[in-house]
């Protein structure tokens, strides 16, 4: 999945939005300018959607072994083609770092008119990011963050605190509702050792906290459907009652939702993460544990396209009264569950 950017950008409070639709925020990286007249009229909604001048934008990915980065690679290249004015150059994904880098010098020498780059590694990418910026090449710096600001013009990404919000406000509302006092709240993680885990996890524990909860035990599971299982089944083992757990991923909450089955328990609901189409259609039958997700949406790579496109032409959102693109967009993690599960359903990603 991703590293965790910092809670850094705006938090909007929204929804997660269609592969080519933007979020807005209220704030830029450079100071208001002094003038004498009104501001004009923002434009009209979707004005920026008409042809412009041509951009070419260059698109780096990490390699599509997991289901939410497959869906990163899909919306992105969705959202390019529906711009006739836009030439999407992408390169061959990969999970190696040094592959990676020497990709993005050859957008970087094929002198490209964006970037738009979501690094295996923020901080090891950093300096090649930085290249482009200093050649004159904007970065839309996707999800995982570089830490230098310098190397990227925008960063747009998920709220990986704010999942862990959104998860721990359903349970604890969900068992105060049924009266549980007392109850046995399991955890399982992503990677344990990552920020963005880490965040998910402080979220989901600050949350309960409101309701006078805890978590009982927590594992982590690696983002594999192998360890979803394997963990799954340990926790199950070790624990003879359960009234709710939380998994961090859709992915690997296949292997969780399976030991769950082969050991016949069902005395307790799960929250996934992440927002699949194979957990949001679980959700809508509602005929086994799993009652809702919480999203951290690859929608979002087809914003960083949108993004891309009107940095490079030189144009602000229309939505905003501001003429630039803000520098730090966070996208909202809304909880999906049966009542809007609907609306939900053709943005989820196949695990």
């Amino acid at each position: 999945m991703t590293q965790n950017p910092g809670r850094r950008g705006f938090l909007l409070g929204g929804a997660v939005l269609g592969a080519g639709a933007l979020v807005a925020a209220c704030t830029s990286n450079e100071p208001a300018a002094q003038a004498s007249a009104p501001a004009a009229a923002p434009a009209a909604g979707g004005a920026n959607d008409a042809p412009g001048e041509k951009v070419v934008i260059g698109f780096s990915a990490p390699a599509a072994d997991h289901g939410w980065i497959a869906a990163i690679a899909k919306n992105a290249t969705d959202a390019a083609a529906q711009f006739s004015d836009v030439e999407f150059k992408a390169v061959e994904p990969t999970n190696d770092i040094n592959q990676q880098i020497s990709a993005v010098e050859s957008l970087i020498q094929a002198k490209v008119d964006a970037l738009v780059i979501l690094p295996n590694d923020g901080e090891q990418l950093n300096q090649v990011a930085r290249q482009a910026m200093d050649a004159g090449i904007p970065v839309i710096n996707l999800d995982r963050v570089f830490p230098d600001k310098l190397s990227y013009r925008t960063w747009l990404g998920g709220d990986n605190y704010g999942m862990g919000v959104a998860a721990g406000h359903f349970i604890g509302k969900t068992l105060k509702d049924k009266g549980v006092s007392d109850p046995v709240i399991l955890e399982i993680q992503g990677i344990a050792t990552l920020p963005l885990t880490q965040e998910r996890s402080k979220g989901f524990a600050d949350a309960l906290k409101t309701y006078g909860f805890s978590v009982t035990a927590q594992q982590d599971a690696k983002f594999t459907v192998e360890s979803g299982t394997q963990v799954a089944s340990n926790l199950l083992q070790a624990h003879k009652k359960i009234d709710a757990i939380w998994n961090h991923d859709d992915d690997q909450g296949i292997g969780v939702l399976a030991a769950i089955k082969e050991a016949g328990r069902d005395e307790f609901f799960m929250v996934g993460g992440a927002g699949s189409a194979n957990a949001m259609r679980d959700i809508q039958a509602d005929n086994g544990v799993l009652k809702a997700t919480v999203t951290y949406s690859p929608t979002m790579a087809g914003s960083a396209i949108k993004l891309a496109r009107l940095v490079a032409q030189g144009k602000g959102m229309s939505d905003l009264l501001e003429q630039e693109v803000p520098q730090s967009i966070t996208l909202a993690s809304a909880t999906i569950t049966k009542e809007n599960v609907q609306k939900y359903l053709p943005l989820g990603f196949e695990s």
